[in-house]
């Protein structure tokens, strides 16, 4: 059994977009979510194939450098 991997935030953000629900299956690059920073748009992608166990955030969410965004097992 393999290891479930952790999505943190790696700045201070807003979440923008939630693309990515509990219970999808992802592929090593899909997007989960969309944040916003100084009018940038950041994706946040999946490092590794697998099915969302869990998504931490919601559309219009502060994260902070650190916060948990998703759980992939």
């Amino acid at each position: 059994m393999k290891m479930a991997e952790e999505i943190r935030a790696e700045m201070v953000a807003n979440v923008w977009k939630v693309v990515a629900t509990a219970g999808d299956t992802v592929s090593e690059g899909d997007t989960l979510v969309i944040l916003e920073s100084m009018k940038m748009e950041i994706p946040v992608v999946s490092e590794a194939d697998g099915v969302v166990q869990q998504l931490a955030v919601n559309e219009g969410d502060v994260v902070q450098d650190g916060d948990l965004i998703a759980v992939i097992g």
